[in-house]
C-alpha cells in the first residue's frame, strides 16, 4: 500500500480517547449511516458550549451556518475486531460509492489496497488493532457522478484504535479527500491573496452590518489597522444621511441577494475638509451550505474621475453654448436685436442675470465709437434677462430700466473693465440676490462698444477661470455681431440718403397732371437684411407744357444699385431735355446701361457685343424702365417700354385696365428695338406707374398682385393721396423684401381757351401779322405787361423761320403757369446760337432770346422742328427783363 506519508504512534488512552473529539463525531456519522449503535445516532455533538453554559450542561445541536464540516465532508467508518468494516457513515457511501449493505462486512485492504500492498497493509492493519494510530493517503477510485467528478482520487485517512463493547480491539477511521482539501487551501490562499493585495478597499460586512474583516487598502485610507476596523458600521464613516441610505442598500442587498454596481458614496476622510466621492460595489456572500454569512464591499476612489468628468462635461456644455451662441447670435443687423440674441443664450445656461449696455454715440451713429475710453463714457441699457422673478439688475447699486442712459462710475469694477478691454469681477452688495459678477467688456476689431454682465445667484455655483474665458468668448462673439450691425447701418443710412437725394424733392408738379407719388424703401426681415434698391421715379417738364414721366428698378440692391439708379435717372433727365421720342430714349439708356457694366464704357460695351463667344467678365447692370410722355394740349401719351410692368390707366366711370404697351427687353441687354404705343387720355382718367415691390413678393405672385392692384384703383376722381394711401394699405405691402415706387397721375388737360394756334405763309407780311396775333391773344389773357417782350420775340422767332425754314409756318402760344410762344417749320436745320461781333449787322436776334426769355430752346418734330421761349406770367416769382437793357447789353 502507498503511504504518502504514513505514520504510527501508540495510543496513551487506546479505550477512553477513541469517544472523544473527531473521533466521537466520526461514531455517530457511522452510527448514522448504519443504522446500529445509539439510538440517538441522527444527531451530532455541535459547537463548543457558550461561555455562561456549564460544561455538564452541553446540548446536542446541529451544526451552525459557515461550520468547517461543510466544506470538509469528512467520512468515517470502523473497523471491528476481525478487521472488517463493521460501520460505514452515508458520507463514507458517498466519497467511495460503495454502498452500507456492501461494505458491511468487507476487508478494507482487500477493497481499498493495491494487491501489491496488501501484505503490507495487513501488517498496518495488525499494528493498529493492537492500539497504535496510523494516518496516511490511499489513492482510490471516486464514483461517477452526473458532473463527470468521478475517477482516479487520494484520501487521507486518519486510524484510531478502539474497543468493543465486548472489550475486543477494533479501529475508527476518518476519511477526507484530499482533492477537497487542496482546493480548500488553494481558494483560502486566492482569497487571502485577493482581500489582501487588492488596490481597492475591500469589506467583509456580517449579518448585523457590522465590519467583520477590512484590508489594508481600506485601513490606510481610513486610518488604523484593519483590526481596528472590526466591529463598526457605516455610520462610523459616512455622515448621517449618506450613511442612513447605504444602510437601506445593505439591508436590501443582504435580504434579496441583488448585486449593487457604482454605488456613488459621498463622504470625508478622517481629518480631512475635502469632499470624496466612492464608487462601492456590493453581493451577498454564502456559505458551503448557499446560506447568507454577510456582505462583500469593494470600493475605489473616484474623486478625480469625478473631477474630471465634471471639467469634460463643463468643457461639452460650454462648447454647445459656443455652438448655440453661433447660430442664434448674428441673425438681425439691429444692435438691439443682437444684444437680446446674446441675452437669450446665456439665460438661464449660463448665469441667472444679464444685461448688455452699448455706447451712446454707437447708437447715434458716431462714426467711431469711443473705444478704450476711460470707461465713463455715456451708455444705453439695450437689453436685459433674468431667469429669477421679478430681480432687478442693480449697476452700482441704482436699478437701470432698459432703454435708459446711464455712467459707471470712474473707480467702478464696469469702467476699469471698459477702460481696460478685459473683464473684472464685480463684488456682490451685502444682504444681495446675487453672489457672483462678471462684467465683460465688448471687444470687437481692437473696439469696445458695450459692456455685458453676467451675473449668478445664491445656490449657483460662482464664476470661475474657465467661465471666464467662455464669458469673454460669447461676449466677443456678439460684439463682432454688433460691430457688423453697425458697419451695416451706416452703409445703408449713407445709401439711402444717396437714393434719396437721387428722386425728386418734394410733390413733383407738371403741366395738365395732378401728381401724387410714394417711395418705401425695403425693411429690414429677420432672414434677409434688407439694403436700399435701385428703384426711382421722375416727374420732367418738357418744352410745350409737356411732361415726361417715368418709373424704373435697377435690378440687385445695395449701394452699387442705388448708384447705377442714380446714374440711369441723370442720363433719363439729360436726354428728355433733348427732346427725343420716348422710344429714341429708350435705346439711348440701354447704350448707358451697357456702358455701366464694362470697363471702358459705351463703346467696349458695343465692341464686347459684337464677340458673343469670348466671356465678358465685367458687371452686367439690368434694369427696367417704362417712358412717357404727355402733352397737355392734345391730352395725349406716348410710351415706350423696356421690360418694366405695364401702366395701369382708369377712366372715369370705368374699370381700371392694364395698358397694352411692348415690355421690350430691360435695359443693359441690347440688340432690339423699342416700341412706341400712343393712348389718348381722357379728362379726369387715372395713370399709375409702379415698380414690381408693390405687386409681387415670395408669397404673392405676380399676377395675383397685379390683379389686387388693378382692383384697388376704383374711383379716380378721390384726391390722389387719398388714392396712394388706399392702395398701400390694401395691398401687402409690409413684406420688406423689395422697395416700391408708385407714381400716379390725373388727367387735366389744358383748356381751349389757353391755347392760341395760327398758320402763316411763307411771306414777310407774316412777321408783323404774327406781331398782331401775339398781342391780341396777350390781351385777352389779361397779359399786358408781357406784351412787348412777346411781340419782339415773336417777331425774331418768325423771321428766323422765313429765312432758314421751309413751308409753312405755324405760331402758337399756351397759357399755363408759364407763357410758351412755339414757332414750328418744315425744316430740319436746327437754330444755333452765336455770339456776333461788334462789327456784324446780324446774328444777335437768338441772343435776344436768350437774354429777355426765361427759357428757349428747339425741338425737332415727325415734320420739321419747333422753335419755343418760355416767359414767367406778370404774377410770378420770377421778374421780366428789361428789353431795352437787354438791347444795350448785345453792344
Amino acid at each position: 500500500m502507498s503511504e504518502i506519508p504514513a505514520k504510527a504512534t501508540e495510543s496513551k488512552d487506546p479505550s477512553g480517547g477513541a469517544r472523544t473529539g473527531a473521533a466521537a463525531a466520526a461514531a455517530a456519522d457511522a452510527t448514522r449511516a448504519s443504522g446500529a449503535g445509539r439510538p440517538d445516532g441522527d444527531r451530532s455533538f455541535g459547537a463548543v458550549p457558550s461561555d455562561d453554559t456549564p460544561p455538564g450542561d452541553a446540548m446536542w445541536q446541529s451544526s451552525p451556518p459557515g461550520s468547517i464540516y461543510d466544506y470538509i465532508k469528512v467520512a468515517s467508518f470502523s473497523i471491528g475486531a476481525d478487521g472488517l468494516v463493521d460501520q460505514w457513515s452515508l458520507r463514507a457511501e458517498q466519497l467511495f460509492g460503495i454502498p452500507a449493505e456492501r461494505a458491511l462486512g468487507m476487508d478494507p485492504i482487500e477493497a481499498f489496497v493495491d494487491p501489491d500492498l496488501r501484505e503490507q497493509g495487513q501488517r498496518k492493519m495488525t499494528e493498529i488493532l493492537d492500539g497504535r494510530e496510523w494516518t496516511g493517503v490511499i489513492p482510490f477510485r471516486k464514483p461517477d457522478t452526473a458532473d463527470g467528478a468521478g475517477g482516479e482520487a487520494l484520501a487521507e485517512v486518519y486510524v484510531m484504535p478502539t474497543r468493543t463493547e465486548d472489550g475486543e480491539k477494533a479501529a475508527v477511521c476518518i476519511v477526507v479527500d484530499v482533492r477537497t482539501l487542496r482546493r480548500i487551501e488553494t481558494d483560502l490562499a486566492a482569497s487571502q491573496s485577493i482581500f489582501g493585495q487588492s488596490p481597492f478597499g475591500f469589506l467583509l460586512i456580517d449579518p448585523d452590518l457590522r465590519v467583520r474583516r477590512a484590508n489594508q487598502r481600506f485601513a490606510s485610507t481610513f486610518g488604523g489597522t484593519p483590526d481596528d476596523h472590526r466591529g463598526r458600521g457605516v455610520h462610523d464613516y459616512l455622515t448621517r444621511p449618506e450613511a442612513e441610505r447605504v444602510t437601506a442598500v445593505l439591508r436590501r442587498v443582504l435580504e434579496t441577494g441583488e448585486t449593487i454596481t457604482d454605488m456613488h458614496v459621498t463622504g470625508f476622510l478622517p481629518g480631512s475638509d475635502e469632499r470624496r466621492h466612492w464608487s462601492i460595489n456590493l453581493y451577498r456572500v454564502h456559505s458551503g451550505t448557499g446560506r447568507p454569512i454577510g456582505i462583500a464591499w469593494l470600493g475605489t476612489d473616484i474623486t478625480a474621475r469625478r473631477a474630471a468628468a465634471r471639467e469634460a462635461a463643463a468643457a461639452r456644455r460650454n462648447l454647445a453654448l459656443l455652438n448655440e451662441a453661433g447660430a442664434r447670435i448674428g441673425n438681425s443687423l439691429d444692435l438691439e436685436t443682437t444684444a437680446r440674441e446674446l441675452l437669450d443664450v446665456v439665460v438661464p445656461g449660463f448665469c441667472d442675470l444679464a444685461t448688455v449696455d452699448l455706447y451712446q454715440g454707437l447708437l447715434a451713429g458716431d462714426e467711431t465709437p469711443p473705444g478704450l475710453a476711460d470707461g465713463s463714457a455715456a451708455l444705453r441699457r439695450v437689453a436685459y434677462a433674468s431667469a429669477v422673478s421679478d430681480a432687478p439688475f442693480l449697476s452700482g447699486g441704482t436699478q437701470v430700466a432698459v432703454g435708459a442712459v446711464h455712467h459707471y462710475p470712474f473707480n467702478s469694477p464696469c469702467a476699469d473693465a471698459l477702460r481696460t478691454a478685459k473683464p473684472r469681477r464685480v463684488p456682490p452688495e451685502e444682504g444681495g440676490l446675487v453672489q457672483s459678477t462678471l462684467a465683460v467688456p465688448m471687444v470687437a476689431h481692437d473696439t469696445v462698444v458695450g459692456l455685458a454682465q453676467f451675473s449668478r445667484t445664491k445656490g449657483s455655483e460662482p464664476f470661475g477661470d474657465r467661465d471666464r474665458e467662455l464669458a469673454v468668448e460669447l461676449a466677443a462673439r456678439a460684439a463682432v455681431c454688433i460691430d457688423n450691425a453697425r458697419l451695416y447701418r451706416r452703409e445703408h443710412e449713407r445709401a439711402l440718403i444717396l437714393q434719396r437725394s437721387l428722386l425728386p424733392p418734394g410733390d413733383p408738379v407738371a403741366s395738365g397732371l395732378d401728381i401724387a407719388c410714394r417711395y418705401l424703401p425695403g425693411n429690414s426681415s429677420a432672414d434677409r437684411p434688407s439694403e436700399v434698391g435701385g428703384d426711382w421715379f421722375d416727374v420732367i417738364e418738357l418744352p410745350g407744357h409737356r411732361t415726361a414721366l417715368v418709373v424704373g428698378d435697377v435690378m440687385g440692391r445695395g449701394l452699387r444699385a442705388a448708384v447705377a439708379m442714380g446714374e440711369l435717372r441723370s442720363a433719363v433727365r439729360t436726354l428728355a431735355l433733348l427732346d427725343l421720342e420716348p422710344a429714341e430714349v429708350l435705346s439711348a439708356l440701354d447704350e448707358i446701361a451697357r456702358g455701366l457694366g464694362a470697363p471702358g464704357g459705351v463703346q467696349q460695351a458695343t465692341r464686347a457685343a459684337r464677340r458673343p463667344r469670348e466671356a465678358d467678365l465685367s458687371e452686367v447692370y439690368l434694369a427696367t424702365c417704362v417712358y412717357a410722355v404727355y402733352d397737355s394740349v392734345t391730352r395725349r401719351c406716348t410710351f415706350a417700354n423696356a421690360g418694366h410692368l405695364p401702366p395701369v390707366l382708369v377712366e372715369p366711370g370705368e374699370d381700371a385696365l392694364m395698358l397694352d404697351v411692348p415690355p421690350g427687353m430691360p435695359l443693359g441687354v441690347g440688340g432690339e428695338p423699342f416700341e412706341e404705343v400712343e393712348v389718348e387720355l381722357p379728362e379726369g382718367a387715372l395713370l399709375a406707374l409702379y415698380t414690381d415691390g408693390l405687386v409681387e413678393s415670395r408669397d404673392h405672385p405676380l399676377d395675383e398682385g397685379l390683379q389686387a392692384f388693378v382692383g384697388a384703383l376704383t374711383d379716380p376722381s378721390d384726391p390722389l393721396e387719398d388714392v396712394c394711401d388706399h392702395v398701400l394699405n390694401t395691398l401687402d405691402t409690409h413684406h420688406g423684401e423689395d422697395d416700391i415706387a408708385l407714381l400716379m397721375a390725373r388727367v387735366q388737360g389744358l383748356p381751349a381757351d389757353s391755347v392760341g394756334d395760327w398758320t402763316l405763309p411763307r411771306e414777310p407780311r407774316s412777321v408783323g401779322r404774327a406781331r398782331e396775333y401775339a398781342r391780341g391773344q396777350l390781351l385777352s389773357w389779361n397779359l399786358e405787361p408781357l406784351v412787348d417782350t412777346a411781340e419782339l420775340l415773336v417777331s425774331e422767332l418768325v423771321t428766323n423761320a422765313l429765312r432758314y425754314g421751309e413751308g409753312e409756318i405755324r405760331l402758337r402760344l399756351l397759357l399755363d403757369r408759364t407763357l410758351v410762344c412755339e414757332v414750328w417749320d418744315s425744316g430740319l436745320v436746327q437754330p444755333r446760337r452765336r455770339r456776333a461781333r461788334d462789327t456784324d449787322e446780324g446774328g444777335r436776334g437768338l441772343q435776344l432770346v436768350g437774354l429777355l426769355s426765361a427759357a428757349w430752346g428747339s425741338r425737332r418734330t415727325p415734320r420739321g422742328k419747333t422753335v419755343w421761349f418760355e416767359l414767367p406770367l406778370p404774377d410770378g416769382e420770377t421778374g421780366l427783363a428789361d428789353p431795352a437793357e437787354a438791347l444795350l447789353s448785345l453792344f
